[in-house]
């Protein structure tokens, strides 16, 4: 009854329009005369979320072995109870090509070292969360975006810290008109790692500064981003990594919002289909690669027993590459 352009149609306006299962039914009912139960649309997205399984777990294996990474968490809903829904958080692992989404129960350490695996090398930019310390800091970026708000909070709880915020947000200011310039081509890198010698000691003094002599609270987050400092310069040595983590940020954003329409998931089965939508849109997006057709593909593989076409970027829509 459903054939396989019809089930990834109603897959996509759940994973990439973000619409509710009755918004999904009454759209294919307005546009294309097609009528549908809850239920069947619910069957759907299960046979997709089997389908995805394996090129997923493949996408998982291709974040592991790259060179960089970004990882950022978000709020998230699994089921309800007692009046109330469950706190789940929903985090993204991402390259340049690839991007793969889990939902979890856990905030944890444990989430990231299994997304990343136990033999990831590469560097992994994050803000300044907790459960990402368990990583070699020699080899992590922290996010200047959120030092940035950091670096604010310190000039709005006034004193000491107010003056002390200020000049480290003279320096941020100093160090991304520089990494502008080397991104555009107008300063060459040699001379932009360089400058930042001046930059990188000031911004240590005046947090040491912060630490010993702020008010309490800016005094403490002084301290916390100093246990990390090595991690604030990274980008600086690095060519290719990026002083912020807004490439995660900007894949997991359409999930908050998703998350604000559907409040969540009601089932850890729901959870396995978003993060399998979440993982082959975002995926094929950065790739640009049409999502409606790779899903299409994919479910005409999987009802015959053939192989499955991968989301890695080196595989086409129509090339199978995957057993089932």
């Amino acid at each position: 009854m459903f054939g396989e352009r019809l089930s990834a149609m109603l897959c996509l306006l759940v994973g990439k329009y973000r619409l509710s299962k009755r918004l999904v039914r009454e759209a294919l009912s307005d546009l294309l005369g097609v009528k549908l139960s809850l239920g069947a649309i619910r069957d759907r997205e299960q046979e997709m979320s089997d389908a995805l399984s394996a090129p997923v777990a493949q996408a998982e294996e291709y974040v592991r072995d790259q060179d960089a990474a970004n990882l950022d968490e978000t709020g998230w809903y699994e089921g309800k109870g007692e009046g109330s829904h469950h706190r789940a958080w929903l985090w993204v692992a991402a390259t340049a090509l690839v991007a793969v989404f889990r939902i979890t129960s856990s905030r944890g350490s444990e989430v990231a070292k299994a997304l990343l695996g136990t033999d990831f090398a590469g560097f992994l930019t994050t803000d300044r969360w907790s459960a990402y310390n368990w990583y070699d800091t020699a080899l992590r970026q922290l996010c200047w975006s959120h030092l940035t708000r950091d670096f604010q909070g310190f000039i709005d709880r006034g004193g000491e810290g107010a003056r002390i915020g200020q000049e480290l947000m003279d320096e941020r200011n100093r160090m991304f008109k520089w990494w502008h310039r080397v991104r555009d081509g107008t300063l060459a890198r040699e001379a932009f790692e360089r400058r930042m010698k001046e930059v990188e000691q000031k911004v240590g003094r005046l947090l040491r500064e912060a630490e010993v002599g702020a008010e309490e609270k800016t005094a403490g987050i002084a301290k916390q981003i100093l246990r990390l400092e090595e991690a604030m310069w990274t980008f600086v040595h690095v060519e290719g990594l990026e002083p912020t983590n807004n490439f995660a940020e900007r894949l997991i954003r359409p999930c908050v919002l998703y998350r604000k329409t559907s409040f969540g998931t009601q089932s850890p089965e729901g959870s396995r289909f978003v993060e399998r939508i979440l993982t082959a849109v975002t995926t094929l997006g950065l790739q640009r690669r049409n999502v409606l057709e790779y899903l299409s593909d994919l479910l005409y593989a999987h009802r015959r027993g053939l192989p499955l076409p991968s989301l890695l970027p080196f595989a086409t829509s129509t090339q199978a590459s995957l057993p089932v």
